[in-house]
């Protein structure tokens, strides 16, 4: 049972069969029936502390009350003109799964813009990807493959990045803490692929800083990662970024871009069937412009002192590189916010 023993699980489920009857009903949609691994992931991200984790764990739940989490499924970003360049600016997307059976969720890290709505659309739609992921797609995968399926593995692609990324440095710590704090221990592996030099500069900085269990599930390949993600996925679920290394790729690495964004497209299979299920759920017309009430705004705990020492960190750094002589050029007027 790994660092979570039997005798913790107990005490960890005596401790949960305490709190109320509307922390129970949310607990229900964070362990789909699987009550055990789920202790097990708080456990673990808190070192098989038990007083920890269940203080982890209530938060959790207590931040998923406080922001309507159990519902957020039903509420789709409207119109769908508008959802799509939530889409085009932040894009993931999901491009097979692993023999394992792990979803495969690709992320274009590198040439994420997040410059089409304001941050609470982009937190309300990472949100909504968790849910339909913890939901859906794995007690799917559960069913398909005979055996639980509580995790996926994240293909991040590089391409395209820019020390300039590092102004979005507070939504992505935002984005960061709401996994970090309510949803741990689903990702079971994070690929790095496709990175340019000023990757090395901008994780010299933030890896020292990363909690010990996230580093150790980092990897960082070579090029496109092609023949390592190959060791675990069939070929038509690579990511479409690293399709495009080496003389085996065959006539779809030329596409490796796809015109049509590949899986990170609203018209991307994953994405439609996402976006169906939310309209759906919410059971109502999709409106010609956007909804009165706008983005979901959800409560996220920030400001805690290292993550001001990130950006002092990185701005730190940024000085540092605008005396390189290559990088001149393009680290003029950069200012991180903490």
């Amino acid at each position: 049972m790994g660092l979570a023993s039997q005798e913790a699980i107990n005490q960890f489920k005596a401790l949960m069969d305490q709190v109320d009857e509307p922390l129970k009903r949310t607990f229900k949609n964070v362990h789909q029936g699987y009550i055990v691994e789920t202790l097990e992931r708080f456990l673990k991200a808190r070192e098989g502390n038990v007083n920890k984790a269940h203080k982890m764990l209530v938060d959790c739940l207590q931040w998923r009350l406080q922001n309507g989490i159990d519902d957020i499924l039903a509420k789709p970003i409207i119109p769908a003109n508008f959802y799509r360049g939530v889409r085009d600016s932040q894009l993931i997307g999901v491009s097979g799964y692993t023999r394992e059976g792990l979803p495969v969720f690709a992320i274009g890290a590198g040439l994420s813009t997040f410059d089409k709505a304001s941050i609470h659309y982009y937190m309300q739609s990472h949100i909504q990807i968790n849910e339909y992921r913890d939901r859906v797609i794995l007690p799917a995968a559960t069913k398909k493959n005979g055996r639980y399926i509580g995790k996926c593995v994240k293909v991040l692609d590089m391409s395209g990045l820019k020390l300039s990324a590092l102004n979005q440095i507070k939504l992505l710590t935002t984005i960061s803490t709401i996994d970090d704090l309510n949803y741990p221990e689903k990702t079971i592996t994070y690929y790095i692929v496709n990175v340019p030099y000023v990757f090395s500069a901008c994780w010299k900085v933030v890896k020292p800083l990363l909690q010990e269990r996230t580093k150790l599930k980092v990897q960082v390949l070579q090029g496109g990662g092609r023949d390592e993600l190959l060791k675990i996925m069939d070929y038509p679920s690579l990511p479409h970024f690293c399709r495009r290394e080496g003389s085996g790729s065959g006539s779809g690495s030329g596409s490796s871009r796809h015109s049509d964004g590949g899986c990170y497209s609203l018209d991307h299979p994953f994405h439609q069937e996402l976006y169906n299920y939310m309209k759906q759920q919410s059971g109502c017309r999709e409106p010609i412009e956007p909804a009165k009430q706008g983005s979901v705004h959800v409560d996220v705990a920030l400001g805690k002192p290292e993550e001001a020492e990130l950006c002092r960190t990185l701005e730190s750094e940024l000085k540092k590189l605008r005396n390189q002589k290559s990088l001149s050029g393009s680290l003029q007027n950069m200012k991180i916010s903490d």
